[in-house]
């Protein structure tokens, strides 16, 4: 179980930043394995520009999990902080379970179950989003995608009037798709 050593350092730390903290950071409790507690040090400082720094360090048998962000927003911090944490500890719990187990010890992390062990036939749709087409050429929406950095992009074709795709290619060239309407 995670326990919480919150500091402050140029902000008071109220109740409400508190609890969101223990909130955001008890998320990483479902990848622990252990029957004795972790203490997790987490360190808030704003600074003179108005900028907020969250340290957080959580010593663990084998490993340190650190992470540190700052941003213009201190609950902004606390997340992407949470977030780094969670990274890390998957990039790193199949390393130090078999280090564990090398030595004789249980599994340090819970293996998290897979996307794949999913039942079947049910798909999670975690976003969903509304977008208005514009007309535009093949070209254009290239352009649109790269500016957006996204591998796809779904518009309205000038000449056609029909809806099209446009997508990267693994190879790093484009792809067209077009609608038979």
């Amino acid at each position: 179980m995670l326990k919480y050593n919150v500091r402050g350092e140029n902000i008071e730390v109220t109740d409400a930043l508190r609890s969101y903290v223990e909130k955001r950071l008890k998320k990483l409790e479902k990848y622990f394995n252990l029957n004795q507690d972790v203490i997790a040090h987490v360190n808030l400082k704003v600074y003179r520009d108005h900028s907020a720094r969250v340290e957080v360090t959580i010593p663990l048998p084998y490993l340190v999990l650190r992470a540190e962000e700052t941003t213009d927003d201190m609950y902004r911090s606390i997340d992407f902080v949470s977030e780094k944490l969670e990274r890390q500890i998957r990039k790193y719990k199949t390393r130090v379970n078999r280090k564990s187990r090398e030595k004789g010890l249980r599994d340090f992390f819970v293996e998290t179950p897979k996307e794949e062990e999913k039942k079947p036939g049910k798909f999670d749709i975690v976003r969903n989003k509304q977008i208005g087409l514009k007309p535009m050429d093949p070209e254009e929406a290239i352009l649109q995608m790269n500016m957006l950095e996204h591998d796809f992009f779904v518009f309205q074709d000038a000449e056609t009037n029909g809806t099209s795709v446009v997508y990267r290619r693994n190879d790093g060239r484009y792809g067209l798709i077009e609608t038979n309407e």
